[in-house]
């Protein structure tokens, strides 16, 4: 069993970063016009959206469908200084640092009832006072890294030396107002950085937050961090936070729809968020399924058939004998458990195979 992932949700103060976990979470938070009035993080249990799972229980008449999961943290608004301590900058940087992949809000919207800390609305003067205040901890912490090797090396330690040749590059790299994600780690030096959890090190998707006119199509905010990011492979979500929110509030799915293709989208912009986050953490989904119910679990990538049954239960994993295997499309495409056995699609597989996305696993264990 793997222990659940955090994807935190960061930016500058009033940018509508709670909103947007009020759109996904059941955990609703207060939200308001004052700036550093929230003084902890919050934390959701968030469903992920997974179409599968409506293809599922077409094909299998069930009591209950279950959803997976990831956990999204509401960390509050950080400002110029939170690196020193100002406000309760110091504790919000630890709550990131306990995060495994990061959301960037960006403002991306006017709104005089709802004044910018800085005055006006500049979505990359914002990103780069956060990028900032995350390169001045990364900068302590490398610096203390490398004072504690400087003592061992005195010894004549080669590794040490080796790491603190290592570290001075890295350091060298963020005091030039880099992240640590863009920093060139070479084969066998991650042993020197990993144990830091550097701030700047973490995945990190970037949502533009817009006016509600903005939803489809962006806005000049949006298109200045297009151009400010392109070349970086960082993804970019546009979600008109505010709007999404009173969808959000509709009780009526079919209502929630109608709403969305009035203004031009499909499906909530938070639910690609959700996926993406999702996909961000390295997190994959297989199925099991049956009459009493049907089930998405989360595992990360790579794991073994009998690590995805430990996910289940841990009895399962210890007394693993075999996993019955189909994949999602060839049971919906075929139509049947029995069609994909006719079709030699349904396997039997051992200890040592690397369950895909999608699969759906009867566990055969005995304990």
């Amino acid at each position: 069993m793997f222990m659940s992932l955090q994807c935190g949700i960061i930016g500058i103060t009033n940018v509508g970063k709670t909103t947007i976990f009020n759109c996904v979470s059941d955990n609703k938070v207060e939200t308001n016009a004052y700036a550093f009035s929230a003084t902890r993080s919050n934390i959701g249990s968030i469903k992920v959206p997974d179409y599968r799972l409506e293809g599922l229980e077409k094909l299998q008449p069930t009591e209950k469908v279950i959803p997976t999961s990831v956990e999204f943290v509401d960390i509050p608004g950080l400002a110029r200084g939170s690196s020193r301590g100002e406000g309760v900058g110091n504790k919000f940087l630890g709550d990131i640092r306990n995060t495994d992949a990061l959301i960037h809000v960006l403002r991306c919207f006017e709104d005089d009832s709802l004044p910018h800390i800085d005055g006006s609305v500049d979505p990359l003067r914002d990103l780069g006072n956060i990028d900032f205040e995350l390169q001045v901890k990364d900068i302590e912490s490398v610096q203390k890294k490398i004072d504690r090797l400087e003592k061992i090396a005195k010894s004549g330690d080669a590794d040490a030396k080796k790491g603190i040749e290592v570290l001075k590059r890295l350091y060298d790299h963020i005091e030039g107002l880099h992240n640590a994600r863009d920093f060139e780690i070479r084969p066998g030096e991650n042993k020197y950085i990993d144990d830091m959890f550097l701030l700047t090190i973490k995945p990190v998707i970037y949502v533009c937050n817009v006016d509600d006119r903005s939803a489809v199509n962006g806005n000049i905010f949006v298109e200045k961090v297009k151009e400010q990011l392109s070349g970086s492979n960082a993804e970019i979500l546009v979600i008109a936070g505010a709007l999404e929110a009173e969808i959000s509030e509709l009780d009526n799915n079919e209502d929630r729809l109608e709403f969305l293709n009035d203004i031009g989208l499909s499906e909530p912009g938070v639910n690609k968020l959700v996926r993406s986050a999702y996909k961000m953490l390295n997190l994959q989904t297989f199925f099991t399924m049956g009459p009493k119910e049907i089930r998405a679990w989360t595992i990360k990538k790579g794991m073994t058939a009998p690590q995805a049954a430990g996910v289940i239960h841990s009895d399962m994993e210890r007394g693993f004998i075999r996993a019955e295997v189909m994949k999602y499309d060839d049971l919906v495409s075929l139509g049947s458990e029995q069609a994909c056995k006719e079709a030699g699609k349904f396997c039997v597989e051992g200890k040592n195979y690397i369950v895909n996305d999608g699969d759906i696993l009867y566990i055969r264990f005995n304990v």
